[in-house]
């Protein structure tokens, strides 16, 4: 009675694993199948990329003296927006003006970006220092520099001229100037930023007018760490207009 009992058993268990009752083997089969395949959820990985950006300047964007460049308005900018950023340039100089390194932003470009790999954007400001060079020598000079960064490297990025910065008030030779360069970048078809029509800084920190006592130094003319992060907020505004936050 004992082996019979035994034997319907082994019967039964052998009835239900024919039959798939046990459950494991039918999922293993269904999960394998190419119709789950097709319906199965796939997570793809996408690649990040972080954007390049290199800027060309004078002391507005790579630091007044004594000033350390992460408090700049470039810095400031590419922390907001997630770049990698690329300081160029140096104090005193400009288009024509060479400063006290005597070297203009060509020289300046070449000597510390031109071998460096190709960024996704390049941002030029300046034009500053410009104001005692005649508009025609300053527009030469951009012109042949804009021309210069777009062939320096294969993969083309794209280029913003952003015209000359001024601690409050601007006076007339340097919208003399910024007139200039706002006729080269017409003529390179480049996006131009321009401080001084949207009226970035204004009044007069000697006299208390504007914002300039709220954003300028004693100089009367470099921002302050508060100045710097106020002009970053309105560049940043220009770049998402442009669509350029994410080149």
């Amino acid at each position: 009675m004992r082996r019979r009992v035994m034997c319907s058993v082994a019967a039964v268990a052998a009835l239900l694993a024919s039959a798939g009752c046990g459950g494991t083997a039918r999922r293993a089969r269904a999960d394998s199948s190419p119709i789950a395949k097709k319906h199965s959820p796939v997570v793809k990985e996408q690649a990040h990329h972080t954007p390049v950006v290199m800027f060309l300047g004078d002391s507005y964007t790579t630091g007044r003296y004594g000033q350390i460049p992460e408090l700049t308005y470039a810095a400031d900018t590419a922390r907001t927006l997630g770049w990698q950023v690329i300081l160029g340039g140096y104090r005193g100089t400009g288009f024509v003006a060479k400063g006290h390194v005597h070297k203009n932003f060509a020289n300046l470009f070449t000597e510390q970006l031109a071998w460096r790999p190709a960024p996704d954007l390049v941002i030029v400001s300046g034009g500053h220092n410009d104001r005692k060079y005649s508009p025609e020598e300053v527009a030469s000079s951009a012109r042949q520099l804009l021309s210069t960064i777009q062939q320096t490297w294969t993969e083309n990025p794209r280029v913003v001229l952003m015209g000359p910065m001024w601690g409050g008030d601007p006076i007339a030779s340097v919208k003399d100037v910024r007139d200039a360069l706002v006729g080269v970048a017409a003529e390179q078809n480049v996006p131009f930023i321009d401080p001084l029509r949207e009226h970035w800084i204004t009044g007069d920190r000697k006299e208390g007018t504007g914002n300039a006592p709220m954003y300028i130094l004693h100089d009367g003319i470099h921002p302050s760490t508060a100045g710097a992060r106020f002009i970053s907020t309105k560049l940043v505004a220009d770049l998402r207009k442009l669509k350029l936050a994410k080149p």
